[in-house]
């Protein structure tokens, strides 16, 4: 399988089996482009007959591109593991990260928030205690067998609604680490009301990873993160993630300003451009994720705009060479492990959800689904068949990621928001693969430009 396109004017193939990336020039884009399998020793005379170029010209193209074929660069067999082994290979695999929801209570009603502004739909708005998150770090390193590093995510909610049990936490975690040869790194995911001095030097003292909920311009986030009285939250949290950012960049430390886009401001790329001019140089801005009936959500005829959008914001930042955008980053070498590019996040057997009361989910995504759940911390039970069911999703037992050209960078999508949108964990949400496939071109396309493989525009 090969995919041809084109993205900031640059053509490009993507030899899917190999991860090869190929910038071509336009007579070996038009070519290419209407091959749909292997090359021969010589052009057909049809594809003559339907190109713009010299007959020559053609020949030229034709003997460059069977000289990749022939390099195993073009046209590559899918060799990766046979799908039932990646499937038992990940069956009953160490669980070596945890999404530790310390607060089902939040001070802002954002109104695409997928935890029900804090509660997760149950009603009930709590903190976890420290006796319950001791158990979730007893339970993993349970779980993890011999994996010496272990993820935790301090969650919500809002987690600073439960710093004394982010502290505890902590510091169990570390009196344990040498006992059972292992060692936790920590993220915390904050809208950043709460965050003083106090909790700034903390976090940066201990949490390997920030990540800091900002929606972009005011007027866009006041817009979608209320606090509980109705006010905008933007003055608030702004000068807070400005403080935590610039201590985390000066000693070299990890953090995300994180945004979701809605319906109500597709021309997202600004919110981006915003966030980097206010000098934040980590930056996510992801789509939001709802029911299709929700007034924010997308719908079908929002998607060629939204496209559009991804490319106009690869164009901008290529010219800020100095803002990491996570969704522009991708790995050309398609990276060492076959087992994550075949099948992604791990979520419900590699990864599980904990919440205040103990219960156990494949996600935060699940967090509230009692079909999803795992099991509990208090009465030991955990769903073995639940979790064998999600260690046995990959590219080739989705159908419908099968032939896709993205298979390897994306590994079948996000199972919360297939179960969202299609009622099935396996079936992908077309419109989220739609974005993603676009976002792999744009960033295909930049790091082609950045190599100086292309020119850049202008």
């Amino acid at each position: 399988m090969v995919h041809t396109f084109k993205c900031l004017n640059v053509p490009i193939a993507v030899d899917v089996n190999s991860g090869a990336v190929h910038v071509l020039d336009e007579t070996a884009y038009d070519v290419l482009s209407r091959l749909d399998g292997p090359m021969g020793d010589q052009c057909p005379e049809e594809l003559y007959a339907a190109l713009p170029h010299d007959r020559a010209v053609i020949d030229g193209a034709w003997a460059e591109l069977k000289e990749l074929q022939d390099a195993g660069l073009l046209f590559t067999d899918d060799n990766y593991l046979d799908p039932q082994a990646a499937v038992l290979m990940q069956r009953d695999a160490p669980i070596k990260a945890l999404c530790l929801h310390v607060s089902h209570d939040c001070n802002l009603r954002c109104k695409y928030c997928f935890a029900s502004t804090g509660d997760f739909g149950t009603g009930k708005r709590m903190t976890m205690d420290a006796e319950t998150a001791k158990k979730a770090i007893d339970f993993v390193i349970q779980r993890s067998g011999a994996r010496r590093n272990i993820e935790v995510d301090f969650f919500g909610g809002e987690p600073l609604m439960a710093m004394d049990t982010v502290r505890a936490t902590v510091d169990y975690a570390r009196s344990l680490e040498e006992k059972h040869n292992k060692h936790f790194r920590f993220t915390i995911t904050t809208n950043g009301v709460l965050l003083d001095d106090e909790n700034i030097a903390y976090i940066n003292e201990v949490m390997s990873n920030a990540v800091l909920s900002l929606d972009g311009r005011k007027e866009i986030n006041d817009a979608m993160r209320p606090t509980v009285n109705g006010k905008g939250s933007y003055d608030v949290i702004l000068p807070k993630f400005k403080k935590l950012a610039e201590q985390r960049e000066g000693e070299g430390k990890d953090y995300y300003l994180r945004g979701t886009f809605t319906r109500h401001n597709p021309d997202f790329s600004a919110d981006v451009t915003h966030m980097a001019d206010l000098g934040f140089h980590s930056i996510s801005v992801e789509p939001v994720v709802g029911a299709p009936e929700d007034e924010w959500s997308f719908k079908e005829e929002d998607l060629p705009g939204i496209l559009s959008e991804y490319e106009k914001l690869a164009g901008e930042l290529l010219k800020r060479p100095d803002v990491n955008f996570f969704h522009f980053n991708v790995d050309l070498s398609q990276g060492p492990c076959v087992i994550k590019r075949l099948r992604g996040c791990g979520a419900g057997c590699e990864y599980v959800a904990i919440t205040p009361d103990g219960d156990i989910y494949p996600c935060h995504q699940f967090v509230g689904n009692v079909e999803y759940r795992l099991g509990s911390l208090y009465n030991g039970s955990f769903d073995l068949d639940l979790a064998r069911k999600f260690a046995a999703l990959n590219v080739y037992t989705r159908p419908d990621c099968r032939e896709c050209w993205a298979r390897f960078y994306c590994s079948g999508g996000c199972s919360a928001s297939n179960l969202l949108v299609n009622g099935d964990i396996k079936k992908p949400n077309r419109f989220g693969c739609e974005m993603q496939k676009k976002r792999l071109e744009c960033a295909i396309a930049m790091q082609a430009i950045k190599a100086g493989m292309a020119p850049r525009e202008g």
